[in-house]
């Protein structure tokens, strides 16, 4: 039985604590007051934010000004950084259903709460793994949402689900490294406000395959860094933007090396244990809303003589819906619970299993709402259409379907040996 195994599977056996996934008092108390600020606050936001970006059009990635009228809010309601321990005093279970909550308008209340990727994996790492002058110039400012940041890894030649095939090269060159390499899906760097790339590439090619990389951080007005272009996403060009980024001969100093060399492969999975159940409880708020939606437009729309809402199809994808957001947000609060009290090693296997069945549920009750919706459902006069494009993306993002369920056999395999 490996360690992580034994971690779980004590942990089943622990039928008290270690299953109690009730939120801590201070949670609740953020959560009514998160929610009054969604209904006070963001949904009314929401379309002076589209309004807004309609106009400027897909080449503009300046964040509408009603963002930063939000994060003011935000932070005067004591709603701010509340993803990471050592700011908001809570785990990452409490934060789950405060995540899951932002999900309900993801384009506003991540931000909106200095709670949006990249960001909060970067602020993650930075306090990590960071020096203290690292952290003075670097995760100070962007826990005060002054500055964006972006994470620079995924490249355009290589199959990068498997980290080791990254091609860029950091090389030493005396007190510098000096970067090569070309990177896309580079998110946040289309931003104007965006001062820091995260950089990861190898700095020894001989070395063990999980010992090549490392991770530099690089200023984004750095010679040499080119943002090529902003890549849409089905169609739709985000404001953060998700970016093609070339780096040529690209010179910071030694001293932005993020832990140590050879450290790279480690330091990302650290970043990606509770950023992928963030991600996950996000995508639950987004289902929410499209549940929400769906039973709304039900109850409403009359076809056939009565309300769409008296059809036996109709309520049975209702029903669905309900049971399988309900089971996936256990998972997740589960594998929160475990972070909490293992670590994120512990729930490596739990995270993975969340990350394969949120975006699925996601999808499915998205679809159903569209479906329920019909012409108006592949519109933009829903959010639907633009939701079901991000959820069908996170399949991919923080590690494609596959990637997960072999890495979940696996340790299926491994406890049945």
């Amino acid at each position: 039985m490996t360690t992580d195994t034994a971690v779980l599977e004590s942990t089943l056996a622990d039928g008290g604590a270690a299953l109690d996934l009730r939120p801590s008092a201070r949670a609740l108390e953020l959560r009514a007051e998160l929610v009054d600020f969604m209904h006070g606050h963001v949904f009314p936001a929401e379309h002076d934010y589209e309004r807004y970006r309609r106009d400027a059009g897909p080449d503009d990635h300046v964040v509408p000004p009603v963002v930063e009228d939000l994060k003011k809010q935000a932070r005067s309601r004591g709603l701010w950084n509340l993803f990471l321990p050592a700011e908001s005093g809570i785990g990452q279970l409490d934060y789950a259903g405060l995540a899951e909550i932002t999900g309900w308008s993801l384009h506003l209340a991540p931000e909106a709460t200095n709670g949006q990727a990249p960001d909060t994996g970067n602020m993650e790492l930075l306090h990590l793994f960071g020096t203290d002058e690292q952290q003075r110039r670097w995760l100070r400012p962007l826990l005060d949402g002054e500055i964006r940041s972006a994470f620079s890894m995924t490249e355009v030649d290589v199959a990068s689900s498997d980290a080791t095939n990254i091609e860029t090269r950091i090389e030493r060159d005396g007190d510098h490294y000096v970067i090569n390499g070309r990177k896309w899906w580079t998110s946040g760097a289309a931003d104007p406000r965006c001062r820091l790339l995260i950089v990861m590439g190898k700095t020894d090619p001989d070395a063990a395959p999980h010992r090549q990389q490392s991770m530099v951080l690089v200023p984004v007005e750095t010679p040499g860094v080119t943002i090529v272009r902003d890549v849409p996403v089905f169609g739709r060009h985000d404001q953060h933007g998700h970016c093609e980024v070339t780096y040529e001969d690209v010179r910071v100093p030694v001293a932005n090396i993020l832990g140590e060399e050879g450290a790279g492969f480690a330091v990302a999975q650290a970043r990606l244990g509770p950023g992928r159940i963030h991600h996950c409880m996000r995508a639950l708020g987004a289902a929410e809303r499209a549940l929400a939606l769906m039973t709304t437009r039900a109850k409403a729309r009359v076809a056939f003589g009565g309300p769409l809402a008296d059809q036996g199809t109709i309520q049975q994808g209702i029903a669905e819906s309900r049971i399988a957001i309900d089971q996936a947000r256990l998972l997740c609060q589960y594998a929160a619970k475990t972070i909490d009290e293992y670590g994120n090693k512990a729930a490596a296997q739990l995270v993975s299993a969340a990350k394969v069945s949120v975006p699925r549920v996601a999808l499915q009750v998205i679809d159903r709402a569209i479906q329920v919706y019909g012409g108006a459902g592949v519109s933009d006069d829903v959010p639907l259409a633009a939701m079901y494009g991000w959820h069908r993306s996170m399949r991919i993002f923080d590690g494609p379907d596959e990637v997960h369920l072999r890495s979940i056999a696996k340790s299926e395999l491994r406890r049945h040996g």
